[in-house]
């Protein structure tokens, strides 16, 4: 398989590993930066790129009947429209704001404690992300998509970056330290005890890995789909 990658910096260059360990192919390497690059004959994009290049990078591929995987997040005030553009295009597109089969399964444990949780207020719902520096967005887009299931879930209704007083409220509390593992907690507190669960990434090959699996799935296909449909649950 022939493969485009749009972002070439850590997570780009990890996925070019992991995706010539599988046998495929990188055709094309566009950072921020290139401008002279040619996707004529890539079967399918990855896209990790920067949230203010992410939709274009999209739609690019749209335009050139290349299906695109994208792991980029901060961008997610055009998902909608990228979506239509796909339809319009007849195209194919994943977005997941993480790619790491622990993470999907960890997206799934954490709605359906959601839902065990949603009878019993005593408890009180909170999240928490860590992060490298480097890190662009906040929260991070793994902590949105936690929220995101909470929501689905229970009598909540947003979610906000800090501690906040409104009970329909989820409060995110981002933190951004040197050198630490990708970490998040999902906790429910109450005055005598508290129930967390916890996912904590050793490094990026998980989410490599995952994005790669996604691109070998999405080839040949037409639509929008999830980390769920490629991973079937």
């Amino acid at each position: 398989m022939n493969i485009a990658l749009f972002g070439y910096g850590k997570m780009g260059k990890t996925i070019e590993r992991i995706a010539l360990e599988r046998g495929h192919t990188i055709v094309a390497k566009i950072d921020f930066d290139t401008t002279d690059y040619d996707l004529s004959s890539a079967d399918v994009a990855i896209d990790f790129s920067i949230p203010k290049e992410a939709f274009n990078n999209i739609t690019l591929c749209f335009k050139n009947n290349i299906p695109i995987v994208s792991g980029t997040t901060g961008w997610l005030d055009k998902y909608e429209e990228a979506v239509a553009s796909c339809k319009t295009s007849n195209g194919a597109f994943i977005y997941a704001s993480n790619y790491s089969l622990g993470v999907n399964l960890f997206f799934e444990l954490n709605k359906q404690l959601a839902k065990l949780m949603r009878k019993f207020d005593v408890y009180k719902v909170s999240l928490e992300e860590t992060h490298h520096t480097q890190k662009l967005d906040a929260p991070s887009g793994t902590a949105i998509t936690l929220a995101e299931g909470i929501i689905e879930q229970t009598s909540k209704e947003k979610w906000s970056l800090d501690v906040t007083e409104d009970e329909k409220t989820i409060p995110i509390i981002s933190k951004r330290i040197e050198n630490v593992p990708g970490t998040h907690v999902t906790s429910y507190t109450s005055e005598v005890d508290e129930i967390e669960i916890t996912h904590t990434a050793k490094n990026r090959d998980g989410f490599a890995l995952g994005a790669v699996i996604a691109a070998e799935w999405l080839k040949d296909k037409k639509g929008v789909f999830t980390m769920k449909d490629v991973l079937g649950i």
